[in-house]
């Protein structure tokens, strides 16, 4: 069944009549007032789910999370449990099915924190369901962007990606001084990526747990035998079949930064190189680890992206910024130029925008308000990421064009790869 069309399937859900009080608490006046909030729906409730992304949310005081989302109910009593405490009642509804949080008419907004191969599918249904989405990074595929980028466009709706660096002021500072010239002309970036283990072996298939809808954590990948360890995020994460390995989950977060630095945030590279270790065939890993990749610009600067400590360090004609670590270290080839006070008066310059909770809900109160990471801007990062992993996959140079978004050379092999596009199966075959 087409994906995009199956929300019209779906049965709408009555929603309680609710009697005015008497008198009104001060939580229902001001910004925390009914007819002043935005109603929030969560879909996946892990670690991201339901500790970044809700507890981010619930500190901006126009939002209230009404419903939460997980196809592991075991998941769902402890973000229940988040969201009552926080409301000051017992009225937080959970779900095993994130067709019945899409079909209710008083959810404005909906947060998705599922592994990646569900972002753009679950963002597609809830667009049309006429919902505003914030979803965390990335896509799949390259041409899973595009559809999305397509329906954002075609849509009256706010999409946002869960995405905070350019909000992190380290981050922000690093990429200032490299867009306004404070080291010279950049020529070279360096992305330290953590490397991520590849010892897991395939395991035998398991009894599903009772409390699992595996048909549904699956959705639109391939049908695969349930094992217990293969919801860990950290093992989903290196199966080409459910993300793109630690060059698509950290490189989200630290090349983001780099392309902005250059100027290139808006565009991509135009040739793509490099190399990665061999995995065992016995491994359940088929990420790429143990990666070193180069990405050209057209503007003549190179991005390196390789395995090994955290770090993102910008080299310039006239000097070196760099952190260390995640948000760690800042350090330079002079401490000065940590201290620089003329970046606002530089054209290239631009304020540190709120972080993407805030920044979200921003956009969907005021429509001329901008936002930090719209589908443009995480597609546009997205195809970088994909594009090293087909370079890696294909043990070939690729060519690219990132304004008609096509490959100019190889054409026809690389329309094949499984990062530029993926065939879904009927995940909806039994509900």
């Amino acid at each position: 069944m087409n994906r995009r069309h199956f929300i019209s399937r779906t049965s709408v859900v009555t929603a309680a009549a609710l009697a005015a009080p008497q008198v009104l608490p001060s939580r229902l006046l001001g910004q925390s007032s009914p007819s002043n909030q935005i109603t929030l729906g969560f879909i996946g409730m892990g670690l991201q789910g339901s500790g970044r992304n809700l507890r981010g949310f619930q500190s901006v005081p126009v939002s209230r999370v009404v419903a939460v989302c997980d196809c592991d109910r075991s998941k769902l009593p402890n973000a229940k449990e988040i969201v009552d405490k926080q409301n000051g009642d017992k009225d937080c509804d959970v779900y095993q099915d994130f067709r019945e949080i899409l079909a209710r008419d008083d959810i404005d907004a909906v947060v998705i924190s599922t592994p990646d191969h569900w972002h753009v599918p679950m963002s597609l249904m809830a667009l049309e369901a006429g919902k505003h989405v914030f979803c965390e990074k990335p896509s799949l595929t390259i041409t899973e962007g595009q559809d999305l980028v397509e329906a954002v466009n075609r849509s009256d709706k706010v999409f946002q990606w869960g995405i905070e660096d350019r909000s992190l002021i380290k981050y922000w500072l690093l990429t200032g001084l490299a867009r306004t010239g404070a080291i010279g002309e950049v020529t070279y970036v360096h992305c330290g990526l953590p490397r991520k283990p590849i010892h897991w072996k395939q395991e035998a298939p398991e009894p599903i747990p009772e409390d699992l809808d595996w048909n549904l954590w699956l959705g639109p990948a391939p049908a695969a035998d349930f094992t217990q360890s293969v919801r860990h995020p950290q093992r989903w994460r290196q199966h080409y079949n459910y993300s793109g390995g630690s060059l698509a989950d950290w490189g989200s977060h630290l090349c983001d930064s780099a392309q902005v630095g250059i100027g290139m945030d808006e565009s991509g590279p135009v040739e793509i190189s490099g190399t990665a270790e061999t995995i065992p065939r016995d491994r359940y890993v088929t990420a790429a680890n143990g990666y070193d990749l180069d990405f050209k610009y057209s503007n003549g600067a190179t991005i390196n992206v390789a395995n090994g400590d955290i770090k993102l360090r910008f080299e310039g004609t006239e000097g070196w910024v760099q952190c260390t670590d995640w948000n760690g270290k800042l350090e330079a080839s002079d401490r000065n130029l940590l201290r620089n006070k003329t970046l606002g008066e530089h054209p290239e310059y631009w304020p540190r925008p709120k972080l993407e909770w805030p920044n979200f809900l921003d956009k969907i109160k005021d429509p001329d308000s901008k936002l930090t990471y719209g589908v443009e801007a995480g597609h546009h990062l997205a195809n970088m990421l994909h594009l090293g992993n087909i370079a890696l996959e294909e043990g070939t140079t690729v060519n690219w064009d990132p304004d008609s978004e096509t490959f100019t050379r190889n054409n026809f092999r690389m329309q094949d790869s499984k990062y530029y596009a993926r065939e879904s199966r009927d995940w909806t075959r039994g509900l």
